[in-house]
């Protein structure tokens, strides 16, 4: 299984930003030690990649350095030149994933899930939205007609349901805390706000009927899985409290999901702001560790999916 990495492209941030940048060395660190793991650098997304789920205007600014002081609070982080490589790396690994997935059932990205991002601007540590354009790039080279997006993290996936809004071939589920930030919200084709304190039980029957809703989208050509640690109850931004054991139950959820319909899956870590760093960084570990147990159970049932459809072209 691929796994995309930019750790190397440190974004500066001043000292006590709450941005945990430290977590994804960490993270490749431990996710190097599972066998079976192809670890790997991801190329940048272009210019013109990008403009497919950005206005062209506001990725040349953040190119060029000419975001407003109210923008770049908004995003969360200084501007900088790395701030810039890091965010088109990002993206990078994502669409990298993709690729891989459509081959191997199952690929990740490190990082990514930068699901705050809108098509005009940036917002909450997300520059641009990786998942958004991985889909826009794919479905221009007609690698897919479609995908459905489902977004775990805490948060609401306010930018790509704002990018996808008039776009009938993407499909987006988001299960958040529904107090919790964006504050104003953009509506997703499927949207599951839960109260603060939500914890395992609870969670996991409204994720079960959610997915059972987007069953009617399991012709999909791929799956992007936001799997956010920051619904762990130790999470310092969350306000849920999911335990770890709950968290994988999630996962599993969305890999069983996938298996049932034969559709590849990228993987993309989302958020997570724990208070002990090495259990958010054990959280995701976990999501990709469960992506590897899965692969060859998701790659098989794509292969009899993809057989199907080529009997019944011959029907």
């Amino acid at each position: 299984m691929h796994a995309f990495s930019c750790d190397q492209f440190v974004l500066p941030l001043p000292a006590g930003h709450r941005f945990p940048m430290q977590k994804y060395g960490r993270l490749k660190e431990a996710v190097r030690q599972l066998p079976g793991i192809d670890l790997a650098e991801p190329t940048p997304a272009s210019f013109e990649q990008l403009t497919l789920a950005h206005s062209p205007e506001y990725v040349e600014r953040v190119f060029a350095g000419r975001l407003s002081s109210a923008e770049t609070r908004e995003i969360g982080f200084p501007w900088s030149q790395a701030m810039v490589e890091r965010a088109i790396r990002s993206v990078g690994a994502t669409l990298c994933a993709a690729r891989a997935a459509l081959v191997e059932g199952v690929s990740a990205n490190l990082a990514g899930g930068t699901h705050h991002a809108l098509s005009g601007r940036g917002s909450g540590f997300c520059v641009f939205n990786d998942v958004a354009v991985s889909i826009r790039v794919l479905k221009q080279e007609q690698l897919i007609h479609s995908a459905l997006v489902v977004d775990l993290d805490v948060h609401q996936g306010n930018g790509t349901a704002q990018i996808f809004r008039d776009d009938a071939t993407v499909f987006t589920l988001s299960v958040h805390g529904e107090k919790n930030f964006p504050f104003r919200k953009e509506q997703s084709d499927l949207d599951v706000g839960l109260p603060d304190g939500t914890g395992d039980e609870a969670y996991l029957d409204a994720l079960n009927n959610a997915l059972a809703l987007a069953t009617e989208r399991s012709d999909s050509d791929l799956l992007f899985f936001l799997a956010g640690a920051d619904p762990h109850e130790n999470d310092r931004l969350g306000r849920l409290k999911l335990t770890e054991h709950g968290l994988k139950a999630r996962d599993q959820a969305v890999y069983d999901f996938a298996a049932r319909h034969g559709i590849p899956v990228v993987v993309t870590m989302a958020g997570g702001y724990g208070r002990d760093l090495d259990e958010t960084v054990a959280i995701h570990c976990n999501s990709i560790q469960a992506a590897l147990r899965w692969q060859e159970t998701i790659h098989s049932s794509m292969s009899k999916r993809r057989s199907k459809t080529a009997l019944a072209s011959l029907a």
